[in-house]
């Protein structure tokens, strides 16, 4: 039921050009949100997609970027349309945020040169491990300068061809607005970032000209690169090519300011108040990360650990895992196809609440199961492939509660591994930590689970299910709306959340000794799912 007084105010928003658009592309869904001027969301679309393995890397086709883009916004307006009997036809901002990373050049025909390959690839490994060592930095397997230099080490044809090449929400922002440029959260994964300058850093930028001068390419690095922008500034506007290429229906029209594109890691910082200094997020869906913001550099590289920035170019340490629940969701599944067998009835919210409040009922350290969930490679641990595997001696306490437990652990074993760097050895200080996304959907599991795993108090926010795509457009917002030019952090703080710091769970000591041990069983058994790996099936 929708209150009358709430509906017509969203509707006057629409209906005089004041509501913001945010659009953010994740792994499996395209996601549209429309907020007022109180930064509420007042309407939704969303479009359901998933990446495919073309000649050995995951990838999305342009076709699919596009068709998930119009069919995400017609279902916008369609749901606009239903709840307030109107069009959207002028907008006051947009936001487009994506999947961070990845590889898309561009030639000076705007044709894209191989198809995009995105963060879940990791035939990266030499290019990374080169680059690591030339700028005494981590470069993970999956930023853009380890594809662009895998790409010259593996003799590409299309290299000498690049015109330009960026990031998928880099990609989206050029064909709406025409504009070559990235915001720096984002920037900050295609070469790290200097948070001085708030740009690519320049001495990695001049070794990586000098690295790869013997080729002879026309371009260097800056030619082919994204201008970088901070938070709040202006980005350009939707063009009307850009228009008619967001919306098919014709009717929104060009001008909106658009504000600095945007990768997830970035918006998920925003959406939970997690962009000041000592404060951080833990996403958890198809993948998972957790933002640390840093009060100062670490003390040495770490290939577990990422350096990226704030949309607003303050540091942060990112342990990023490509995997997280889709091997818990199939197992879920699994219980669903029982269900419909039986002829009971499916309710899918009903099977994730009775399945994981239950395994809050089992052992802390699981009894002894492990699960290692590895749909795809896992840089973190090593591994360059996935294979889902569940292991279990004749010894330990099987049951459903310590089954559903142990791969609740595993959705976030592998960022325990890496923030237990962080905290254990690097000393980080952290006052918050703000958890998001499908895992803590069924209140009070996966923040219990991830409060143990990180030894740790984490907070939910009734919001935080908006997601990126809320997150994108608080930072159009953030642009248009901003008159008492104040930080990125003091907007959120006292205009966005207002105080709200959401609701906080701290874990028990039993449950932080039962993870521990959970995990120590996990590291021991890695060199299994390596010969699972390595033994192809």
């Amino acid at each position: 039921m929708i209150d009358l007084n709430m509906s017509q105010n969203a509707k006057s928003t629409i209906e005089s050009g004041k509501a913001i658009l945010g659009i953010e592309f994740g792994s499996t869904r395209i996601k549209a949100v429309l907020i007022d001027q109180d930064n509420k969301p007042i309407a939704q679309g969303s479009h359901e997609w998933e990446n495919q393995l073309v000649d050995g890397l995951w990838t999305y086709s342009i076709e699919a970027i596009w068709n998930g883009l119009q069919d995400c916004y017609s279902n916008l307006r369609a749901d606009v349309k239903k709840l307030y009997d109107t069009e959207i036809e002028v907008l006051a901002g947009i936001g487009i945020s994506a999947m961070m990373h990845g590889y898309m050049a561009f030639n000076k025909q705007e044709e894209i040169l191989v198809p995009f390959r995105t963060w879940r690839n990791t035939n990266t490994a030499k290019a990374a491990e080169t680059l690591s060592e030339l700028f005494v930095y981590n470069i993970p397997l999956r930023w853009s300068i380890s594809h662009l230099y895998q790409c010259i080490l593996d003799n590409e044809e299309h290299v000498k061809d690049i015109d330009f090449q960026t990031t998928l929400a880099g990609y989206i922002h050029w064909q709406l607005t025409g504009k070559k440029v990235l915001g720096v959260g984002d920037a900050s994964g295609m070469i790290p970032v200097d948070p001085e300058t708030k740009t690519y850093n320049a001495a990695m930028v001049e070794k990586f000209n000098a690295l790869i001068a013997p080729k002879g390419y026309n371009w260097t690095l800056l030619d082919i690169f994204p201008e970088v922008l901070v938070a709040g500034e202006n980005a350009g506007y939707l063009t009307e090519e850009g228009a008619k290429k967001l919306d098919v229906s014709g009717k929104l029209k060009a001008g909106v300011p658009v504000c600095p594109p945007e990768g997830d890691a970035g918006t998920g910082m925003v959406a939970t108040n997690a962009v000041k200094q000592r404060t951080g997020n833990v996403s958890a869906g198809t993948s998972s990360f957790s933002m640390i913001v840093l009060e100062k550099d670490l003390s040495k590289p770490n290939e577990m650990i990422d350096m990226v920035t704030t949309p607003c170019g303050s540091l942060v340490a990112m342990v990023h895992c490509n995997n997280c629940t889709s091997d818990l969701n199939a197992w879920v599944n699994l219980f669903k196809e029982y269900q419909e067998l039986m002829g009971i009835p499916v309710d899918m919210n009903e099977i994730y609440g009775k399945l994981y409040n239950n395994a809050l009922k089992g052992d802390t350290d699981c009894g002894g199961l492990i699960s290692y969930n590895y749909i795809s490679g896992e840089p973190v641990t090593g591994l360059a492939e996935g294979r889902p595997m569940f292991i279990r001696s004749a010894n330990d306490k099987f049951n459903l509660a310590n089954f559903m437990r142990a791969h609740l652990h595993a959705s976030v074993g592998v960022l325990k591994i890496g923030n237990d760097i962080l905290f254990n050895e690097e000393k980080i200080k952290v006052d918050r930590i703000t958890g998001h996304g499908g895992l803590f959907k069924t209140k009070g599991v996966g923040q219990r689970i991830l409060a143990a795993a990180l030894n740790s108090p984490i907070s939910v926010m009734e919001t935080a299910g908006e997601g990126g795509a809320w997150g994108i457009a608080l930072l159009a917002g953030y642009m248009v709306n901003n008159t008492k030019n104040q930080s990125l952090a003091d907007y959120l703080e006292e205009v966005v959340f207002a105080g709200d710091a959401g609701v906080e769970i701290a874990p028990t000591p039993e449950e932080v000794e039962g993870f521990n041990t959970y995990i120590k069983n996990y590291i021991a058994c890695l060199p299994a799912e390596q010969a699972a790996v390595n033994s192809k099936k």
